[in-house]
């Protein structure tokens, strides 16, 4: 099969470089253009990227000549890590010219007409792209700690329907990007805020977990607490959860459904896609930040799943946060747009 060129915006950046190493040895998906700010445009890749990854560049990408966001693309399909602070007229503005942009960033994931996707969860939600006013189409995955939470709950609120959720996060200092926290911020402290994070998981999962209809979904009706705080920990986010059900549940049951989800894309053998969305570790002690890489990060990792004196059923999730929670959770997403055959819809 030929594989399909794709191009990266915000090539130079955390999120950028992680896509990189990702799409690298991609079976599908081929690196064909680079696109960063002004700044870093105009040299070779490896010249202008201070190039953080723990693989090395191959020659090939290397030497790809990094384009600004003024220049043309060919590739049909992008993969935006661009800041959200510029990704979202600039990914209206390539949607528009007809290319499909798989994004990273936050800002189009609340329009009603654009996808919020966890391949496991939503597939159908797709179909909102036919929706949007472009010639192409925008494609977003959801904030990290959203994702880890929603694969949590997607089989536990199809078969017991949850009620009210509260969950504190630890997250990780890579999810600041680089330079990220201060190392005197940082070192030995627990920082109790995040900027707009609270807000996108309280939000994020209902959509996800909504019902489509017709042209724009209904949203999943519970409450969600979120309290999240940054911590000392270079991948993976862990997230303490406490679960109220409408139908009467036992720790026991609700280990059973997350062992047995496999989801909406199990038969489809995506090249991202993990044997087992969710794996549930026995270990009282786990999970633990050293288990981030298990599926080479692609899988959430569950553990501690135990009675809640408060609400029903409380348990512990931790999830990659920039291979499943971000660059990894867009190359899956594009996987499948692909092999549902919705990018042959699309045409430069």
């Amino acid at each position: 099969m030929k594989k399909i060129e794709v191009a990266i915006l915000g090539a130079t950046g955390t999120v950028g470089q992680k896509l990189v190493a990702l799409l690298e040895s991609h079976p599908w998906f081929s690196i064909a253009e680079l696109v960063a700010s002004e700044r870093s445009a105009g040299g070779p890749y490896d010249k202008v990227c201070h190039w953080r990854e723990n693989i090395p560049l191959s020659p090939s990408v290397a030497a790809l000549k990094v384009k600004n966001t003024d220049s043309p693309l060919n590739s049909l399909l992008l993969f935006s890590g661009l800041d959200s602070s510029v990704a979202g007229p600039l990914e209206e503005r390539y949607a528009h010219q007809g290319h499909v942009v798989i994004s990273n960033s936050k800002n189009h994931r609340m329009d009603s007409d654009v996808p919020l996707v966890i391949p496991e969860i939503n597939a159908s939600h797709l179909v909102l792209a036919r929706s949007q006013p472009y010639r192409g189409a925008i494609i977003t995955n959801a904030n990290c700690s959203s994702i880890f939470l929603t694969m949590a709950l997607a089989p536990l609120h199809q078969a017991l329907q949850v009620k009210k959720v509260m969950v504190t996060t630890m997250q990780a200092i890579s999810g600041a990007g680089y330079p990220g926290v201060p190392s005197l911020d940082i070192l030995g402290n627990v920082i109790p805020h995040i900027a707009g994070e609270e807000e996108k998981i309280a939000q994020e999962p209902l959509k996800i977990l909504g019902t489509l209809d017709g042209k724009s979904i209904s949203p999943a009706n519970f409450p969600i607490s979120v309290q999240c705080n940054r911590v000392p920990v270079l991948d993976g986010h862990t997230e303490s959860i406490s679960i109220a059900f409408a139908h009467h549940t036992s720790a026991a049951q609700v280990k059973e459904l997350l062992q047995g989800f496999r989801g909406e894309i199990a038969e489809m053998k995506l090249p991202s896609a993990p044997a087992a969305p969710l794996i549930v570790l026995e270990d009282i002690n786990r999970p633990q930040s050293r288990d981030v890489h298990r599926a080479q990060g692609m899988s959430a990792i569950v553990g501690r799943i135990r009675a809640c004196p408060v609400l029903d059923v409380r348990l512990v999730v931790l999830g990659h946060n920039t291979i499943r929670g971000a660059a990894g959770a867009a190359i899956l997403n594009a996987e499948l747009f692909h092999q549902l055959g919705m990018l042959d819809e699309y045409r430069l």
